[in-house]
């Protein structure tokens, strides 16, 4: 009895089928395998993204030398700005001393004009009596004298006009003279003397210093007087009988007279 396969379709297929379709499967790949290989990579690369850069250590010394680059660059900046800083700051300082040097040169100067004016003013001599001439001059001979002539000069003065010192000095005498009347005495800054008489009052004391041109009292006619007038007397020395010529004297000061 012979049997046979039921052909249904639970039926596998024949060898001879599956020889058939492996030899349409080979000649499909035949044909489309070219394609296929070349177009695979460009999908894989295009579906797997960018490939990965190879890290050869390239890249890490390309970013810390211009790490470096840019240290070394902040580095010169804050130098330069420290080097103008300290110039600016020098030149600064060099103003002001400069300044400083103008201002004290300034001062000194003043000074020094200060100094010299007042030096000047007190070596400065002049007439006791402002704008006054002489009346009765030098070793006049009277008898109203008791010496026999006038061992001064007298200057037109009236009543109450004011007599001033006729330079620099210390009073040593301030007081009643007999006929001097009221007088002052001052030993002047060359260590010469100069005597003022018959003052109707005295403003100056003993000891007190004196400039050229300070009020020393006002005129009058007390002591062996005749009248209101000033006799002015200059000395060698501080007691009577050192006379020198007054007008002399005054002149050899630059006093015009």
């Amino acid at each position: 009895m012979a049997f046979t396969r039921a052909t249904g379709k639970h039926r596998g297929p024949s060898r001879l089928s599956r020889k058939s379709a492996g030899v349409a499967s080979a000649a499909a790949v035949a044909t489309t395998g070219v394609i296929g290989t070349l177009a695979s990579p460009a999908l894989a690369a295009e579906a797997a993204g960018p490939a990965p850069v190879e890290d050869t250590g390239l890249t890490q010394v390309v970013a810390a030398d211009s790490l470096v680059e840019q240290i070394g660059a902040q580095a010169d900046a804050q130098q330069q700005e420290a080097t103008l800083a300290a110039a600016q700051e020098k030149a600064e300082a060099e103003a002001k001393h400069k300044a400083e040097l103008r201002v004290k040169a300034a001062r000194d100067a003043a000074e020094r004009a200060a100094r010299e004016a007042e030096r000047k003013r007190l070596a400065t001599y002049t007439l006791p009596v402002a704008g006054s001439s002489v009346s009765t001059a030098y070793r006049a001979g009277s008898a109203l004298w008791s010496s026999g002539s006038h061992t001064g000069v007298d200057f037109h003065a009236a009543s109450g006009s004011k007599v001033v010192a006729v330079g620099m000095g210390t009073v040593v005498e301030a007081g009643w003279a007999g006929a001097y009347g009221n007088n002052v005495v001052i030993r002047m800054h060359d260590g010469t003397y100069t005597q003022y008489g018959h003052l109707s009052s005295i403003s100056v004391s003993a000891g007190q210093q004196v400039a050229p041109g300070q009020q020393i009292g006002l005129a009058g006619s007390t002591g062996n007087s005749t009248g209101p007038h000033l006799h002015f007397e200059a000395r060698t020395g501080q007691d009577y009988g050192s006379d020198i010529d007054p007008i002399a004297y005054l002149r050899s000061h630059g006093v015009r007279v």
